[in-house]
């Protein structure tokens, strides 16, 4: 697998160490093996409580399977249950706030104002995961220290983490913008697009940290190494989000993964001053290879196998709900800002929608926050017995289905027999 994926690397171990999540596959009296599937029923944005067990189809690899009990659960609740084998079913919340944020957004206040006024209740469990650390939250802490306090110390934790756990990202940003504004300034990148050489004094006006004395050549050096830099904080050994899974499938209860991705950008070298200087080095080999090295980073794509992760995901039992927060692009003379998201965005998108969750692209993540928390409050629990099961270690995919009715539905997408 290519390693370019999300910078999750650091805090993914974090928060499987405080994990220890759910087998939704159950060991039932008798020795049976028995599926355990979380189905949320809308019609259009509401969800539907009156389905029944006799509506419900599932289908494993396209065959149709039996299902033994439906368990209708609102919070922790459960509210109705139709059985033809009684279960057990395990409701109690885990809830995990992953904050991939790489600057700290005030609009984040509003979201987890309304999860700790709102949502957040005694017996829940609570994990939050910043750039920095991984926080587990005491079992007792609302009734002891109250809902004020406990958001306060929140808020707190989230402004430092972000600060601190992005100090290096974010410094390397600040070089490379500062480096792609010298460098369009010494070709003279005007207001209508066009370029002319200025090479005499490539220094002529610019907002840069780096000093007047600093050639062409450096300047060119120490971008690629800065994007390199970048490139490599950007990276993932896709084992450690299997290790999450994994983590996350030995847990009972049902588990509620909030991921809080925002919008990146890169700032990049206008192309047309990269066209300049390479007519202007032409009889230096070593310039235009840095310079080819350069427009190598911001023509390559190295896609991410996703299709492991989501059967990791839809395996393991949890919801992901993935809110990704919107911004517009930074505006720097000479610097072209270029969106670098959709590394981070696919694998968080795909995870989201193997497990059945929620997915919201938005400046306001206050309302989305609340339509995420809507969706995950409510659900069907449904339990089945494979037929002609075999733990062959094989991915087994699920289809749920409602008779007689437009509805849509969302539910994991199936599960590894092991």
């Amino acid at each position: 697998m290519n390693g370019k994926a999300v910078r999750i690397a650091a805090v993914v171990l974090g928060l499987a160490a405080a994990a220890g999540l759910a087998a939704q596959d159950i060991q039932h009296e008798t020795g049976t093996l028995n599926i355990e599937i979380p189905v949320r029923v809308f019609k259009g944005d509401a969800f539907v409580d009156g389905v029944t067990i006799a509506d419900f189809e599932v289908y494993e690899d396209g065959k149709l399977q039996t299902v033994d009990a439906v368990y209708l659960v609102k919070k922790s609740f459960v509210q109705r249950k139709e059985e033809n084998t009684a279960f057990a079913p395990d409701t109690g919340r885990h809830f995990y706030l992953y904050f991939e944020l790489t600057e700290y957004d005030p609009k984040i206040r509003e979201a987890l104002d309304y999860f700790v006024r709102e949502v957040l209740a005694d017996g829940d469990e609570l994990v939050v995961v910043t750039p920095l650390k991984t926080y587990r939250m005491k079992s007792d802490i609302l009734r002891d220290a109250g809902r004020e306090a406990v958001f306060e110390k929140l808020m707190g934790i989230l402004r430092r983490d972000i600060l601190v756990g992005n100090s290096e990202y974010l410094d390397i940003l600040h070089e490379m913008t500062g480096l792609a504004s010298t460098i369009a300034s010494a070709v003279n990148i005007n207001t209508s697009g066009a370029t002319t050489q200025a090479l005499g004094d490539p220094f002529g006006f610019s907002d840069s940290i780096f000093e007047l004395r600093t050639s062409m050549e450096e300047q060119l050096q120490l971008y690629a190494a800065s994007l390199s830099r970048l490139e490599n904080l950007r990276s993932l050994d896709l084992s450690r989000v299997n290790l999450l899974a994994n983590h996350l499938k030995d847990q009972t209860g049902q588990k509620e993964i909030f991921l809080f991705y925002q919008r990146e950008f890169i700032p990049k070298i206008d192309p047309g001053a990269l066209t300049v200087l390479m007519s202007a080095y032409n009889q230096r080999p070593d310039v235009i290879q840095t310079i080819m090295t350069v427009f190598e980073f911001f023509r390559r794509e190295e896609p991410v196998d996703i299709e492991p992760i989501k059967r990791a995901y839809a395996d393991c039992g949890a919801s992901v709900h993935f809110l990704f927060l919107t911004r517009p692009a930074p505006r720097v003379r000479g610097v072209a800002m270029e969106e670098q998201s959709e590394d981070i965005f696919a694998p968080f998108r795909e995870m989201s929608r193997a497990t059945g969750g929620y997915i919201a692209s938005t400046a306001n993540i206050g309302a989305a926050m609340k339509s995420a928390v809507a969706a995950s409050e409510n659900y069907y629990l449904l339990y089945y017995t494979p037929k002609d099961y075999k733990a062959d270690g094989g991915y087994r995919k699920l289809t749920v289905k409602v008779k007689g009715g437009d509805y849509r539905l969302s539910h994991r997408q199936g599960y590894i027999a092991d």
